[in-house]
């Protein structure tokens, strides 16, 4: 028999360093490390300056805004003001925040947006999850109808009609009703639940006697954090920005949305400096008056959206890389 020592032809076993103690185990082969070369360096410098110049060309225009906006009118319209605000005032936001509608339409459109929103999701999601269920044999051809709407619409005219058949004439659920179902964003949310939600916990909750409805409510909605952010964050936004609808469908002035009010209000001021301007103010000085408060306006409308967009962003990223490739 050979020596236990040796291998099984009776060849010397091959001698084995010992290895340090604290010495942290490294594999029989190192990998090499690529050294970089001059090129990579420049590669890397070429594209840092690309991102860091189209950086600029997206956050300048939102910077100079806000600096306009507090600036003095005369100030922004020779060009003085570039990156801090120069005399600085608060005129524009006066005048906006003195008329008394854009406290209605800032109180109309929290409604429209939130209660809007409520809806959407209540909407979405159920249809989302019927069409993510394999089992459900109709789901191919109500997937068809869906997809069909995105590509074919009846028009301005006939919605006008449709609306004012319907009764949502200066009514507030025109604002709600007409907009309450995206096949877009149920197709987010279809996916989300095919690639995200585990089969094996509606198999785990059928044993337990769990229906749909109650797996819906209990599993689903619960894991779904990430795509309720996402999707209620679009449907938010879209009625925020709504201005088209107040436009054709809303007479009432205690109705109009935000963004309504304030294009009356900027369009009152353009009529005015167009005219000359008030009593004792000149023409030049009403015009940058105007664009002062046209400043003001988007500063106004864009803020609460700036200040829920961090709020849901670690849901919003992750929710917006649904449907990536994965490795």
């Amino acid at each position: 028999m050979s020596n236990i020592t040796g291998t099984l032809d009776g060849a010397p076993a091959p001698k084995v360093r010992p290895r340090r103690p604290g010495a942290p185990k490294t594999p029989r082969t190192k990998r090499r490390i690529q050294q970089r070369t001059a090129g990579d360096w420049a590669v890397d410098i070429v594209l840092g300056v690309l991102i860091a110049l189209i950086l600029a060309a997206v956050i300048y225009p939102l910077w100079f805004i806000v600096v306009a906006s507090f600036s003095d009118p005369r100030a922004v319209a020779t060009g003085e003001v570039t990156l801090l605000p120069q005399g600085f005032g608060l005129t524009g936001y006066e005048m906006i925040l003195a008329d008394d509608r854009i406290w209605t339409g800032y109180r109309n459109t929290i409604l429209y947006s939130v209660l809007g929103t409520a809806v959407n999701l209540l909407v979405t999601l159920p249809a989302a999850f019927a069409m993510s269920r394999r089992e459900f044999r109709p789901r191919r051809i109500i997937m068809f109808l869906f997809a069909f709407t995105m590509f074919f619409g009846g028009g301005l005219i006939p919605m006008f009609l449709l609306v004012k058949q319907l009764g949502l004439l200066n009514n507030m659920w025109v604002f709600i009703l007409p907009t309450a179902f995206s096949v877009f964003n149920m197709i987010i949310a279809r996916s989300f639940f095919e690639t995200s939600i585990p089969e094996e916990l509606r198999e785990a909750a059928a044993l337990d006697g769990l229906s749909y409805f109650g797996y819906f409510l209990k599993i689903v909605i619960p894991l779904s954090s990430a795509i309720i952010a996402v999707i209620g964050l679009y449907y938010f936004v879209g009625h925020w920005n709504d201005f088209f609808t107040g436009l054709i469908f809303i007479r009432d002035q205690e109705l109009q949305p935000l963004q309504n009010v304030l294009q009356q209000i900027l369009m009152a001021n353009q009529s005015s400096a167009g005219a000359g301007g008030s009593l004792g103010q000149s023409a030049g000085d009403a015009q940058n008056l105007a664009d002062q408060i046209k400043f003001g306006v988007i500063i106004v409308s864009t803020l609460p959206i700036l200040v829920l967009y961090p709020m849901l962003q670690k849901y919003f990223n992750k929710g917006v890389m649904i449907g990536a490739v994965k490795g």
